[in-house]
């Protein structure tokens, strides 16, 4: 599995597994959630992203429930994980109305949180999860660098950020932000054109790319068409059309790493599948023309 390295030393596996789902699943047990992360190990899959507001609020202490009761499995893996949305769920369930919170008071409170529920001393890579309109750009700049500083975070980057938003917020750190977590799929093919892939690859920044099978639309009746083009590419390689859809991102030279999220063992031993999926030029651009649903101008 190939590896990309960020800055301040921090290297992602090139696929990464998505545990937003983890509380979704009929068995949360640390055994089974031990199983997922070491199918995901033996295929190169190192990388395991969270979030607070994950299963609403609960996913990260399954994670840690899990590495408590396998601790080996931390020094295997890079934990992310994100923070800023409160939502009136869990923890938060007397929040008046969903809002973000950028505040240094909230990030440090809600790190300290992510810590203590994943049973971790440090996590690896710390997101901003949405653009907050009410951020302070000064304030939560020194937040972030003062985690770095401490050492409870190795790396911070942010999520669903426009190129304006990005540049703001580094504007007040004197650390650089290493990644931008953002939907991007077959079908969801606008940053490869609206200024927000072209923004990373300027400053040599590999981005994250959430929900890469758009949430499960890509195979719907409705894009039946996007669907036959990419089955027939599996049937030519011998692969399905998930691999197909997953290598289309990897193909592209930003370097993008797709979050994958299951919960079944055997899509899960599955999710390095794409790596061995042959994409020429011209199988990208029929199945982006697919998805375009006419020819590239």
């Amino acid at each position: 599995m190939e590896r990309i390295t960020l800055q301040h030393g921090l290297e992602l596996s090139r696929i990464i597994y998505g545990m937003w789902r983890l509380s979704d699943d009929a068995d949360t047990t640390p055994a089974h959630i031990q199983a997922k992360i070491e199918s995901c190990l033996a295929q190169g899959i190192t990388t395991m992203d969270q979030a607070d507001i994950y299963g609403g609020y609960e996913a990260e202490e399954l994670l840690g429930a899990t590495l408590k009761a396998a601790p080996a499995l931390r020094e295997q893996i890079e934990i992310v994980t994100k923070c800023d949305i409160i939502a009136p769920v869990g923890r938060y369930s007397d929040a008046r109305i969903k809002y973000y919170d950028t505040s240094r008071t909230h990030i440090m409170a809600s790190v300290d949180h992510s810590l203590r529920l994943m049973n971790i001393e440090q996590i690896d890579l710390l997101l901003i999860h949405r653009p907050d309109p009410m951020m302070d750009p000064g304030e939560t700049g020194r937040a972030l660098d003062e985690l770095i500083d401490s050492g409870k975070v190795l790396a911070v980057g942010v999520s669903n950020f426009k190129p304006h938003d990005w540049t703001l917020l580094q504007s007040a750190m004197n650390t650089q932000l290493v990644t931008n977590q953002i939907e991007i799929s077959v079908l969801h093919n606008a940053p490869f054109t609206n200024g927000d892939i072209a923004f990373l690859q300027e400053r040599q920044i590999a981005p994250m790319a959430w929900s890469p099978l758009s949430g499960g639309d890509l195979f719907t009746e409705k894009n039946s068409s996007v669907r036959a083009t990419l089955k027939a590419i599996a049937e030519q390689q011998n692969t399905d059309e998930t691999a197909v859809a997953v290598a289309w991102l990897l193909a592209h030279p930003a370097r993008i790493m797709p979050v994958l999220g299951t919960n079944r063992l055997d899509r899960i031993a599955k999710l390095a599948d794409a790596t061995n999926v042959r994409m020429d030029r011209q199988a990208w651009f029929e199945i982006y023309t697919s998805a375009l649903g006419q020819e590239v101008p």
